[in-house]
Formats: C-alpha cells, sequence, structure tokens
C-alpha cells in the first residue's frame, strides 16, 4: 500500500508537472494538493534533495521538477518514500535479501509468485511518467492539476 507521504509527492509533483512554465509557491501546491504545510514541505525538501525538485529562492520562487516530467515516473517516487515496489525482500530487485524465516529459497512457493507481482507493477509504474498521468488525468486527482494538464504533457513529450 502507498504511503499517504508517496501519494501527497505524486500530486505535488504532478501539480508542478502541470505548471511547467513556472514555479509554484508552497500555498499554491497546498491548495492543489491539500495537507497541511508542515508536511508539504517535508515532502518538498526529500524530493529536492533526491534531485526530483529545484527550490527556487525569492520573490518568483517556488518549487519546479529538476528533471522533464517524462524522465520521472511513479516507480521513482514510490521508491523513494516507500522504499522497494516487491513485497518480500526475496523479491526485491533493488533490495534483495533472503527472507528470515527462508528455508530454502529454490523450492519456496512464494517467492515465484511475488517475483511475478514484482516484475508487472514494476513495469507498469516505471512507465507511468508524470507526464503520461498528466495526459489521463482521471487515474489520479483531477481536481489538483491545472486546466492546462493536457497540453503541457504534450509539450514535455
Amino acid at each position: 500500500m502507498l504511503s499517504r507521504r508517496t501519494k501527497y509527492a505524486i500530486h505535488s509533483l504532478l501539480a508542478l508537472a502541470g505548471q511547467p512554465d513556472r514555479p509554484l509557491r508552497t500555498s499554491e501546491l497546498q491548495e492543489r494538493c491539500g495537507g497541511s504545510r508542515a508536511y508539504l514541505e517535508a515532502v518538498l525538501s526529500t524530493l529536492a534533495r533526491e534531485g526530483l525538485v529545484l527550490s527556487i529562492r525569492g520573490r518568483s520562487g517556488g518549487f519546479r521538477l529538476a528533471r522533464p516530467a517524462d524522465q520521472i515516473s511513479f516507480a521513482d517516487v514510490i521508491r523513494l518514500f516507500d522504499g522497494p515496489l516487491a513485497l518480500a525482500p526475496c523479491a526485491s530487485r533493488t533490495d534483495y535479501r533472503r527472507c528470515d524465516d527462508c528455508v530454502d529459497e529454490a523450492t519456496c512457493g512464494i517467492r515465484g509468485a511475488l517475483v511475478t507481482a514484482r516484475e508487472q507493477v514494476a513495469a507498469v509504474l516505471e512507465q507511468t511518467t508524470l507526464a503520461l498521468a498528466l495526459m489521463n488525468p482521471s487515474a489520479t486527482n483531477p481536481t489538483a492539476y491545472s486546466a492546462a494538464t493536457v497540453s503541457a504533457a504534450s509539450d514535455v513529450m
């Protein structure tokens, strides 16, 4: 299950991707995404530290994407806030380790299904970029993004 922080980060990034022509202030992002200002600032701080957004100081400052929207996937954001996409450590591609209670990984009846599930989930989330999500806003929260969402996504792609 996605954490609240991850959902908030994705909604914030989608709002930024929908306004590529100018930075958005924290107050604007808060209006679009909801939640408390302190919580949003913590999420934005993590996104900035990890190179997904740029923080621009000054009167006309705010936040903007650090990379094009078609180069930031949902998988990037989920891994940043929630860790590996796999349901168990033995099925993880990015943080593999043997399960503590595993007797024999080669004959485990669970691992194969979990690896398959991780591969399919990862394929979808790695292909779902911010730009792609903007072109299909019904899959996200359409009230949080600008009216120019689709044209902005087209310009990015």
